[in-house]
């Protein structure tokens, strides 16, 4: 199950209470106050982990609490601090108030740490208070509660390459023959029910990350289907792969299915439209395939076109090369 979106409630840890206490030791008859200060409560942090993809490992959880600090002991120890809980997230998780709704943090880098909560302050023990004019006080005070909050994590993917397209078009095989790692494909819409990230490595060690991401369907962008769920996942791509299915077997034409997807990512965000694009005209193997694409140049020739076949690999190696000089540009630009 793939997880990208939950709600938690985030708990830091009480301090402990300070104690009062008195040091009676031999031959100290007036040994005085002895009670030690409680231990600060522990933190909610949060931490991006490069290990990890989805949320999945949250999908049971529901609160995220930090150890209470110890009481304030005699002989004037102070209370054990509280443990500090860390959530792990994958980058591209995006937190937010969950009643707000204000983000809080945006965490793209990994290894980033931030603090989400903070532990209550310790208490006071009776030692504190002792001065020239009290030299025997009675007095201490209680720990502090920590503070709380209720979140939302969204997550975003970061990949180099979105792939998009109708369901069937060919997406999750594409990902499939580039990185030889099978993802569940077969001739039923809605195949790719969860966007699969994967890593492409080249002989020369540089690496470009891959997502597909679920078929779009019209109002896609109004909340039909799949497709919203998992649009907000394209935000994060430096370029599109349009995969088009060029057979017509689907009784749609390729230039139908580019317009269309074309209409839902504009309705969701100008931003992703005006993404650097690439147009994978697939299934060249079939019989229809080859005039379809014909007219498909003629009427959209501004574009940049690569006819492949994701079953057989037939021209996947241009392709890929398009793709990969595509993504150094946008690099050479961020950087």
């Amino acid at each position: 199950m793939f997880t990208d979106r939950l709600k938690l409630k985030l708990i830091a840890g009480k301090g402990g209470n300070g104690t009062v206490a008195w040091r009676r030791e031999k031959y100290i008859p007036k040994g005085g106050p002895y009670g030690g200060n409680g231990g600060p409560g522990g933190n909610v942090l949060i931490r991006t982990s490069a290990q990890l993809q989805t949320l999945d490992h949250l999908r049971n959880t529901k609160h995220i609490k930090a150890e209470n600090g110890g009481d304030g002991g005699s002989n004037n120890k102070q209370g054990k601090l509280g443990k500090d809980a860390t959530l792990q997230v994958p980058c591209g998780t995006l937190v937010k108030n969950a009643l707000s709704k204000e983000v809080l943090c945006d965490l793209t880098q990994s290894e980033t740490e931030i603090l989400l909560c903070s532990g209550g302050k310790g208490g006071k023990g009776n030692a504190f208070f002792k001065t020239s004019k009290n030299r025997a006080p009675t007095r201490s005070t209680p720990g502090t509660l920590g503070e709380s909050t209720d979140i939302e994590l969204e997550l975003k993917l970061i990949a180099d390459v979105g792939f998009i397209g109708m369901p069937n078009a060919g997406k999750s095989s594409l990902l499939n023959f580039l990185t030889n790692a099978p993802a569940k494909v077969g001739a039923y819409p809605f195949t790719t029910l969860h966007p699969n990230l994967r890593m492409l490595e080249f002989d020369d060690f540089s690496r470009i990350y891959l997502a597909d991401i679920p078929g779009i369907i019209p109002k896609a962008a109004e909340g039909k289907g799949l497709g919203l769920d998992f649009l907000r996942h394209i935000e994060r791509t430096e370029v599109l792969l349009y995969v088009i299915d060029a057979s017509g077997e689907e009784g749609r034409s390729p230039l139908d299915d580019f317009m269309l997807l074309q209409q839902e990512l504009q309705k969701y965000s100008q931003a992703v439209m005006d993404k650097p694009s690439l147009i994978a005209l697939n299934k060249i193997d079939k019989p229809q395939a080859l005039e379809n694409i014909k007219q498909f140049q003629q009427k959209l020739s501004k574009h940049t076109t690569c006819s492949i076949s994701a079953l057989s690999g037939q021209g996947v190696a241009s392709l890929l090369q398009s793709m990969r000089a595509l993504v150094e540009k946008q690099r050479g630009i961020r950087y």
